[in-house]
């Protein structure tokens, strides 16, 4: 491998690939270096919108450059610029640029809550980055099998709030859900009959608030299984059975 690791102080060491993951444009890098003190790695599940963070990076060759924002939004899920959809993002207004993807998302009290991916180009204000939990399923899998295999359900989704209306009509024990965006073409749940527009709450009868939850019960034993999915339609409950296949 011809790869190599910047250091802290300038110096370069060469690293081998353990794993990668397209999906989530996460890899496992490995180095014969010691000595290190590791970052500390937060809690992303305890963010919450307008909340201060800090994205550090090298953008444009310009080395160890802070930026500051907040959070605006938690569990987005969208298409990278190469197409690839990644999931349970958090999105933030602080300024990132080319240089910055892979470099840490950082709370108040120094900890790392995510990894910063994306930007969408043309859209001002609009930065992306995997939430930390997130990351450390990717890494732990990676550092496993060298690759992650993922039950694919073929949904875009957005966390929201439920009001508590709602909540009392249908009985859910749920704050939050996620509002189906947008469902991706001959994917299992366009032909479980999943519409845009509807609320998925559970998933085989286990309450979903987040996309991180969600994903995280979408394991590789699910591949090729019947799943079920509680959601709201037109605020009115409804289960539909899923049968998730093998994210390509």
């Amino acid at each position: 491998s011809n790869l190599r690791v910047v250091l802290y102080d300038g110096t370069t060491t060469p690293a081998t690939v353990i794993g990668e993951d397209p999906d989530s444009d996460l890899a496992i890098l490995k180095i014969s270096a010691y000595d290190f003190q590791p970052a500390i790695l937060g809690d992303s599940a305890k963010l919450v919108i307008g909340q201060l963070v800090m994205a550090i990076g090298n953008p444009l060759g310009l080395q160890h450059t802070v930026t500051a924002g907040v959070v605006s939004a938690l569990g987005r899920s969208l298409h990278s610029q190469t197409g690839r959809l990644i999931d349970s993002m958090i999105q933030t207004d602080a300024a990132l640029n080319p240089g910055n993807s892979g470099g840490p998302l950082i709370n108040a009290d120094g900890e790392v809550v995510g990894v910063n991916t994306a930007t969408i180009s043309g859209a001002q204000g609009l930065c992306f980055a995997i939430s930390i939990n997130t990351a450390k399923d990717i890494a732990q899998q990676l550092i496993r099998h060298g690759k992650v295999k993922r039950a694919y359900l073929g949904l875009i989704l957005q966390q929201i709030d439920l009001v508590p209306k709602l909540r009392q009509m249908n009985h859910l024990s749920n704050k939050s859900a996620l509002f189906i965006t947008q469902i991706e073409k001959n994917s299992p749940a366009e032909r479980a009959g999943i519409l845009s527009g509807d609320i998925l709450y559970a998933f085989n009868e286990r309450t979903v608030e987040t996309s991180d939850e969600l994903f995280k019960m979408l394991t590789e034993e699910k591949i090729g299984q019947f799943q079920y999915v509680g959601l709201l339609r037109n605020n009115i409950k409804k289960e539909m059975r899923v049968t998730p296949s093998e994210k390509n």
